[in-house]
């Protein structure tokens, strides 16, 4: 496969799809991976057949991939044929491959004492990387946000007037999150004090919108992934979690939280950003006994 086409799918990921930045990461990988794959087997794009997918993801196989990577392989070829079959009219053959069946894992939380331990411990940070780091914990467990989401906000995504904050989700599904007001008051602080620590003192980069920057090979960007999860892994061993965290894990902490005090899946739909209703109800692994007072409080007739 050429790298003319490698780019043009690429581009087609960015601006047509508008996959997020980890999506387009991982097809990225995984179209190389097949081109590879054709190069060392000397088959022309235009050559391959369905049985020629299916003997690639039988070679994949022998990588003892786990089901959901071979299901993002999967996806991966499906979306690179969509775009060959839209805009270069080839056949789209792998519409044929089908998926394997995932096994469903329920998702993985913090209890809301371990939460508040967690919180508790980021409010005895006194530098200005500990306040930074303080709000951004504050920030991702009360919004639900996608660490991705959170990093990237800017300061014009916050609207201390109305109490929301604005957030580019994926697939460019923007949606209004509302964040607690004693909460806005500690990010008001934050922009007044902490936040120009971050930023260069050449005045071109003060006029920086990110929410949360670093100065870095002398540019200022937002803070980066991999840095906020060294971040709170670090909060959680000093917090004593014995278990792993993940800002990811934060998320699915809220949506627990929320639902066995009462919220509705519609409600955490919207919060957390979700396409699908489906996508929410995996959220209903709460133990009976939440579910029973939830009833006992809610239902009509108890």
């Amino acid at each position: 496969m050429s790298n003319a086409i490698v780019q043009k799918f690429c581009g087609y990921l960015l601006t047509e799809k508008r996959v997020s930045a980890n999506t387009f990461d991982a097809y990225k990988r995984d179209i190389q991976q097949f081109s590879d794959w054709l190069g060392k087997t000397k088959m022309r794009l235009e050559q391959v057949t369905l049985p020629d997918l299916k003997q690639y993801l039988q070679w994949l196989k022998k990588e003892d991939l786990k089901a959901r990577s071979m299901s993002r392989k999967i996806s991966s070829l499906k979306a690179l044929y969509n775009y060959l079959n839209k805009h270069l009219g080839f056949e789209n053959i792998a519409r044929e491959l089908a998926f394997p069946k995932l096994e469903k894992r329920l998702p993985s939380y913090l209890t809301e004492e371990e939460v508040q331990q967690l919180l508790e411990t980021a409010d005895k940070e006194t530098t200005s990387n500990g306040y930074r780091n303080k709000i951004m914990l504050y920030l991702l467990y009360v919004s639900g946000m996608r660490i991705s989401e959170l990093i990237n906000l800017k300061r014009s995504d916050v609207h201390f007037d109305t109490g929301f904050v604005a957030v580019a989700g994926k697939g460019g599904r923007g949606r209004m999150v509302p964040i607690p007001a004693h909460i806005m008051t500690m990010l008001k602080k934050y922009l007044e004090t902490a936040h120009k620590d971050f930023i260069a003192v050449d005045e071109a980069r003060r006029k920086t919108d990110y929410l949360f920057p670093v100065a870095y090979g002398g540019k200022v960007r937002p803070i980066t992934r991999q840095a906020f999860w060294t971040i709170l892994k670090n909060l959680a061993k000093k917090s004593e979690i014995k278990r792993s965290i993940s800002p990811h894990k934060l998320r699915h902490s809220l949506a627990t939280h929320m639902l066995k005090n009462g919220a509705d899946l519609r409600s955490l739909q919207l919060l957390l950003g979700h396409e699908n209703l489906s996508t929410v109800q995996v959220y209903t692994h709460l133990e009976t006994g939440y579910l029973r007072k939830i009833y006992d409080k809610k239902h009509p007739r108890s």
